[in-house]
Formats: structure tokens, C-alpha cells, sequence
């Protein structure tokens, strides 16, 4: 029904024309079942090289039935906060078995990976004095968070451990009451790999502390899949270290896993944690099934290499340009904001989804389609969407 005041949101024409014409519109894609390595999007069969479901663990009977005895034993959900009385005893034992699986005192499960960024950058530095220093490249949720927390901020240039050093050795750095170096341990766009060794170093020399975000490090780098400080064997040099239950895990969620006292801090200070209601107890026992496969099922991180192995080679013969990817994260750089979604397009018509990721997600001259491989892809699948990289790439004239 139509109201008077109804024109006072007319300004959202304006904006979303803009957003069309500059191509960043988005238009949410449907799944139709499960999220598998061969999925039904927007009713189409495809080859899903765009899922974040690296252990294809969405669809583990494991993980399924866990969820379903959850739900006959705790019932639907908590109704409430963690700090009120939204903490059930799956909950605790979770977070206990988070914990031993990264090797830390304690851990505490937040509603998603954002959220567990936010609220130990804000929780963490505030106070003026306070020195934040970030990787330019680090996820929006550590962006979001410096922004939200009240220190002063330091972004050093990629990977650039001189740019850090020299930031550590400022008067800023050196007047601060504390100082937080903060990186992704994999970053989401590139696939490359945080040079934490070289981090550790500075950090200790300059009496700062470390955040890594292992989102997409999760089950896939390190022991196991225990992430990125497992992977370089720093684990013990982290003092934040940030996972993710919502990518390889198959569920949704975030943690963060350090010292109890860190912990016992977070509990009373982090405001996404106070005031967000806790994950249903469904979504808690898939977690903690999910680690149990992960700890139980080692040869489905292998089979992921391998196959990003496979995939990345056929590229890479083919002639694309793959980045500096060390990980199942592979992008395929174009350059080109129409030509990345063009490629994209074509290539879903031709049963394959690749994700265009364009500016500003990316600078400009950087456009790409993003490709994420899954232990659950065969051979086969992978190698039919090289066969349609080939063709549709040498119709743009991009190889």
C-alpha cells in the first residue's frame, strides 16, 4: 500500500541506478537443495566453484544427524544472550573442544565471523593511546572493527614487513599505551598466505600483540586444519586468534581462541557477544562434529590440496593469470569490470559458477572471477569447468 511518506525514500532510485550503472548491484543468487560442489543455482545445474564449503562438510551425515539429535535434545534455539541465559552446556563443550583443537586455554564462540572480528578490535583497543596496525588487505569485518574501536590506526601496505617495521618504530607506536597488529591469515581475495613468521618477529621485538583472522584458513592450512599459526608452527607466538565456523566447518559462526583471561575479558566487554542472541543448539553440535571430521578425516583436507592442485595447473596451462594464490582460493584476473562479469556470465550458461569479484571489492585494473575448489569436486567436474575456461575464455580473447 502506498503512502503519503512514501516519497521520502525516492532518494533510493537515484542510488540504485548508480549501482546498476557502475555494475554493483547485486542480485542474490538461489540455491535450490544443498550447497555441494555440483549445485542447483538459480535453477541450473553447475559446477559451484564459488562456495566457501571447502571440506563439502554442508552435506557430511556426520554433521546432519548431529544437528537433528540437538534439536530432540535442546530443542530450537536459546531465545536469548549469552550472558542472560542463552549459554547451554553445548555451548561450553564446544568451546572446550575448540580450544584443545588450537592448543590455547579457553575459546569463545561468537554468531559469525564479523561479528568476532568487530568485537576483539573494539574490545581490544579502547582507548586513544591505543595502536591498531592493519594490512591493507585485511577483511572488511577488521576494517569495520578498527573503525569501531577508539585507537589510532596504522595500514601498512600488503605483506610489506618494512612498512610494518617502520610503523612500529614510529613515535606513534612507540608513545602507545598497547599495539595490535591485525591480519588475515589467508587473504580472501589473492589466496595468499599472512607472512606470519617475519609478523612474530616484529611483533616481539616492538612489544606488540597479534590478531590473525584464519576465515579461510580454517580447515584447510596447518595440522588438521587448525589454521595458519599451526601451518608456519607460530601458534604458540598468536595471541588472538580468530577462526571461523561458517566456510570449511559447513555451519555459521565464529571463534576466537587465546588465553582465559582474554576470554574472561571478551565475556564482559565484546558488545556483539552481549547483545546477540547464541547460535541454536543444531548449529552448535554441527560445529563440534564438523572439528571430530576434520580431526577424524584428514584425508578430505589432502584431497583438497590435491584437487586445487589439478585445478590450478589446468588454469595456469590454459594461460590465466592466477595471482599470487598459494591456497584452494584461486582467482582468475581479467582487469576489466565488464569483462570479469561477462566471463561470469557466460561461464554460468555453460554450467560452471565463477563469481565475478569487481572494484571495489578490488582495485580497479585487478577485476577477477573468484574460483574456490572443494574436496568434494571429482576430477571429472573440475575438468569439465577447465573445458569451459577454455572456451569461454578464448571467446572474450582472454587467452
Amino acid at each position: 500500500m502506498t503512502t503519503k511518506t512514501d516519497a521520502l525514500m525516492d532518494f533510493l532510485d537515484a542510488d540504485l541506478a548508480q549501482l546498476e550503472s557502475e555494475g554493483r548491484r547485486v542480485k542474490l543468487r538461489v540455491v535450490t537443495g544443498r550447497q555441494s560442489p555440483v549445485s542447483v543455482v538459480d535453477g541450473r545445474k553447475v559446477v559451484n566453484l564459488t562456495s566457501n564449503n571447502y571440506l563439502a562438510l554442508t552435506e557430511h551425515p556426520r554433521l546432519i544427524a548431529a544437528a537433528k539429535a540437538a534439536i530432540d535434545s535442546h530443542g530450537v534455539g536459546t531465545a536469548a544472550v549469552r550472558p542472560i541465559i542463552g549459554t547451554q552446556d553445548v555451548h561450553l563443550a564446544l568451546e572446550a573442544k575448540l580450544a584443545k583443537f588450537k592448543g590455547t586455554e579457553s575459546a569463545l564462540v561468537f554468531q559469525s565471523g564479523f561479528t568476532v572480528n568487530v568485537a576483539c578490535c573494539q574490545s581490544l583497543m579502547s582507548d586513544p593511546k591505543d595502536l591498531l596496525i592493519s594490512d591493507e588487505l585485511n577483511h572488511a569485518s577488521i576494517i569495520d572493527g578498527a573503525r569501531l574501536a577508539k585507537a589510532a590506526r596504522k595500514v601498512f601496505a600488503h605483506k610489506d614487513m618494512k612498512a610494518l617495521k617502520d610503523i612500529l618504530e614510529s613515535p606513534e607506536a612507540r608513545g602507545a599505551r598497547r599495539k595490535m597488529i591485525v591480519t588475515d591469515g589467508v587473504f580472501s581475495m589473492d589466496g595468499d598466505l599472512a607472512p606470519l613468521p617475519e609478523i612474530c618477529e616484529l611483533a616481539e621485538k616492538y612489544g606488540a600483540f597479534i590478531m590473525v583472522d584464519d576465515a579461510h584458513a580454517s580447515g584447510v592450512m596447518g595440522e588438521n586444519g587448525r589454521g595458519t599459526p599451526s601451518h608456519f608452527k607460530v601458534a604458540d607466538r598468536i595471541q588472538v586468534s580468530i577462526g571461523t565456523l561458517s566456510k570449511a566447518v559447513g555451519a555459521v559462526g565464529g571463534y576466537v581462541a587465546g588465553q582465559k583471561r582474554l576470554i574472561d575479558y571478551l565475556v564482559s566487554t565484546a558488545r556483539p557477544f552481549t547483545f546477540s542472541s547464541s547460535h541454536p543448539p543444531s548449529v552448535i553440535a554441527t560445529c563440534s562434529a564438523a572439528i571430530d571430521v576434520m580431526l577424524e578425516e584428514p584425508e578430505r583436507i589432502q584431497k583438497l590440496w590435491d584437487n586445487a592442485a589439478h585445478f590450478k595447473a589446468g588454469l595456469k596451462k590454459l594461460g590465466f593469470d592466477t595471482g599470487m594464490s598459494e591456497t584452494p582460493i584461486t582467482p582468475v584476473i581479467v582487469g576489466d569490470t565488464k569483462k570479469a562479469q561477462e566471463f561470469s556470465a557466460r561461464l554460468f550458461e555453460e554450467g560452471v559458477f565463477a563469481l565475478a569479484i569487481t572494484f571495489p571489492i578490488v582495485a580497479r585494473g585487478k577485476d577477477r572471477l573468484r574460483t574456490i575448489v572443494s574436496s568434494g569436486h571429482t576430477t571429472k567436474d573440475l575438468d569439465f569447468a577447465l573445458e569451459k575456461f577454455a572456451k569461454v575464455g578464448r571467446a572474450l580473447g582472454l587467452i
